[in-house]
């Protein structure tokens, strides 16, 4: 059962990412753009009302944006892994299991997170005991 569930998390997270990209895309948010101005202009803005109005565009602007902040978070996303694999590569002390972490699933996440939290408790319990012997 656990292999079962482990197997359909990785599809899971596999089809994340193929979504993650297509909503970033340049190409994708030219295609919604089209189409918002294909779906506006077949719109009959003379017989609607005021609200109606404002309604449809903040429908598009809205539609819009899931596209624009996609691109924008890809990005920050992508320079912030470069940045911090590239510390963590520098540093000769530091582990690299944390290095292309983006790509682990949550579950391998979690474990390195809990490995983490164990270390950070270890140093505690060393930092507590030389202050005893002082």
């Amino acid at each position: 059962m656990n292999n079962i569930y482990h197997h359909l998390e990785r599809i899971f997270e596999r089809i994340v990412l193929v979504f993650i990209s297509i909503l970033g895309n340049s190409i994708t948010f030219i295609l919604a753009l089209s189409l918002v101005i294909y779906w506006l202009s077949n719109k009959v803005f003379y017989t609607q009302g005021v609200h109606e109005i404002i309604k449809d565009l903040l429908l598009a602007i809205a539609f819009l944006s899931l596209f624009i902040i996609q691109k924008s978070f890809n990005r920050f996303a992508a320079s912030m892994h470069l940045k911090v694999n590239e510390l963590v590569s520098s540093h000769e002390p530091a582990s690299n299991a944390v290095i292309n972490l983006e790509q682990k699933t949550e579950k391998e996440i979690t474990k390195l997170s809990l490995e983490y939290a164990e270390l950070k408790e270890l140093e505690n319990e060393i930092e507590e005991a030389k202050e005893k012997l002082k």
